[in-house]
Parts: C-alpha cells; sequence; structure tokens
C-alpha cells in the first residue's frame, strides 16, 4: 500500500463506514458492508476510501511525483 494511503487508511475514511446516532444512546459506527461494529480508528484489509479521501491521496500522489524520487 501506497505511504499515502497508509496514513489515511483507517475505518472513519472507509466509503462503507456509518455512524449511528439515536437520541439518549451512545454513539455506534458500524461498517455497512460487513456489517460490524467498529470504531473510527481500526482498520480492515477491506478498505475502500471514500471519494473526497482518495482525491486526496492521489493529489499527494502527483505532488510527491511531481518533486522527483526521495533522497535518504
Amino acid at each position: 500500500m501506497e505511504q499515502a494511503a497508509q496514513r489515511y487508511h483507517c475505518c472513519a475514511t472507509c466509503q462503507h463506514f456509518e455512524v449511528i446516532k439515536e437520541a439518549g444512546i451512545k454513539t455506534t459506527y458500524r461498517c455497512q458492508r460487513l456489517g460490524y461494529q467498529t470504531q473510527p480508528s481500526y482498520q480492515f484489509n477491506c478498505w475502500s476510501p471514500k471519494a473526497s479521501v482518495a482525491a486526496k491521496i492521489e493529489r499527494e500522489r502527483q505532488a510527491s511525483e511531481a518533486d522527483g524520487p526521495e533522497r535518504t
């Protein structure tokens, strides 16, 4: 996985992440695809970034390519 994608890889940035708020009940988080209760910071291999996150990753990738290879 690319370095930029690794930084954003978590349930909160996945297109299947769902926040469930009910009056008088604690907020819960769920993966719509898997049907599991989750937390925003959890990571799973099935991660599919939201469109806005994918666009940001792509912009960062293009910017890093324009800068040339990294020097160590």
